[in-house]
């Protein structure tokens, strides 16, 4: 069985569009039909004071558990210099599994919809590019999700190099 996942990308510590675009070809090796959308500079969400990110989303079609596709990606984040020392801090690469197809998941280790993802226009903005009209459970479409959310400032930006250009 396939599904169709979608992946939260983030970086905001050292050269953020290359290890965004090196990241997005390690993602796309978990499946295949790849897209990834645009990228876009944020500020950060909490946290210490740190520079922005850049973000973006990917979609693929992937036959992957839920559960080991968070933990590949998790292996990518670490291969990638990713250290888990400060909640909300600075990082190398932050992967987030924030959709898989339709389902709900709340177990310790993992929560999908990504539980914040409707709040944030960091995620709705780049995931509306590829997917639109997809439905956030119990929580409507993507586009009706980033009208709720307009006020908060994100820029897409040039300077993301992405093998997987969504259309």
């Amino acid at each position: 069985m396939t599904v169709k996942a979608y992946v939260g990308m983030g970086s905001n510590w050292g050269d953020s569009a290359a290890l965004l675009a090196a990241a997005e070809k390690a993602v796309a090796l978990l499946g295949w039909g790849a897209r990834t959308s645009s990228c876009y500079r944020t500020a950060p969400v909490g946290g210490p004071s740190q520079p922005p990110y850049l973000n973006a989303v990917m979609e693929l079609e992937t036959a992957w558990p839920p559960d080991e596709l968070l933990r590949l990606l998790l292996r990518i984040e670490e291969r990638f210099g990713r250290h888990r020392r400060v909640r909300w801090g600075p990082r190398y690469l932050d992967l987030d599994l924030i959709l898989y197809d339709t389902w709900v998941i709340d177990t310790p280790n993992l929560r999908v919809p990504h539980p914040r993802m409707h709040d944030r226009r960091f995620v709705l903005e780049p995931l509306a590019e590829l997917a639109p009209e997809r439905v956030i459970p119990g929580k409507g479409t993507v586009r009706a999700a980033l009208k709720g959310v307009l006020n908060q400032e994100v820029d897409q930006v040039d300077g993301c190099v992405f093998a997987y250009a969504g259309d």
